[in-house]
């Protein structure tokens, strides 16, 4: 999941969301910000050494290694892009998980991927791989997204393969009951749409910008965010007075503080070349 480091981090404070997702799931517990304590789940992403592979994440009932019909050990892989090797990965990892543990004795594999159009490997498998493939629960987001009265953890899950028009509807549906979940929100939309601004993410979201402030950690998104956008400022117009930077200069530049991209901005409009920028930095670059 290190590609898909927002599913880790819902999954990772709310891992009683995997109770939603399991086929023939019964009543949902509470997963309002306060139920942590009452947890069933807790989340873990184990590295399978032997093969040196990261598992996506693994749900343990709490106080029960070995799983139950009821609540089970959960195998969670998220699988956004298409590749040839992902159901023989899958087989093979889960074969090695369960050599690694072998006091589970109930375990499901869950798969969220965006849509079931996804091409994952070949129709035709061994046997074997066959009839572990029939045992797993494949989750479309595409899917889900289609289904009324969802929760809304779940909801957030399937904002990156919304359709364009009704993520306006999705998100408000999703902060008008749990507001808390803003910075996920509008973290899930910057990495859908990494070319938009944080004025134009916060109209899509119909998040107001003063509700940002309202918290240490939306504070840091914001300076974050116009860092960010200051740099590619920054760096667009050195190419043109300076010409192409190395990858060594380029990530100085992107290393150095909101105070500093700001002076820089400034400088660099009576920089002649490279020379400029390469004294600059050294006075100024840390």
């Amino acid at each position: 999941m290190k590609t898909d480091h927002w599913f880790y981090g819902l999954f990772q404070s709310a891992p009683d969301l995997i109770t939603l997702l399991l086929p023939g799931a019964a009543a949902a517990p509470s997963l309002g910000p306060d139920a942590p304590g009452d947890a069933l789940y807790r989340f873990e992403a184990p590295e399978l050494k032997a093969v040196n592979h990261r598992l996506d994440g693994v749900l343990w009932p709490r106080g029960i290694e070995s799983g139950t019909p009821e609540q089970p050990v959960v195998l969670l892989e998220v699988q956004m892009q298409p590749t040839a090797e992902f159901k023989h990965r899958l087989w093979a990892q889960t074969a090695r998980f369960a050599q690694l543990h072998p006091q589970v004795q109930h375990l499901e594999v869950v798969v969220l991927v965006p849509h079931q159009r996804l091409h994952l490997g070949p129709a035709a498998l061994p046997r074997q791989q066959q009839a572990f493939l029939a045992d797993v629960h494949w989750l479309s987001l595409e899917q889900l997204g289609q289904l009324p009265g969802l929760d809304p953890l779940v909801s957030l899950l399937t904002l990156p393969v919304q359709p364009e028009a009704q993520i306006q509807s999705a998100t408000q549906q999703i902060l008008g009951s749990r507001p808390d979940l803003f910075e996920t929100v509008v973290s899930i939309l910057m990495e859908r749409f990494p070319l938009l601004t944080r004025k134009d993410i916060m109209e899509i979201a119909t998040i107001p910008a003063k509700d940002l402030r309202h918290t240490r950690a939306a504070q840091e998104w914001m300076a974050e965010g116009e860092a960010r956008g200051e740099t590619k400022v920054a760096l667009r117009l050195l190419g043109r007075r300076c010409g192409r930077l190395s990858e060594a200069t380029t990530a100085r530049i992107q290393a150095l503080p909101l105070a500093k991209l700001e002076g820089l901005s400034e400088a660099l409009l009576d920089f002649s070349g490279a020379a400029d920028l390469a004294a600059w930095l050294a006075q100024h670059g840390g």
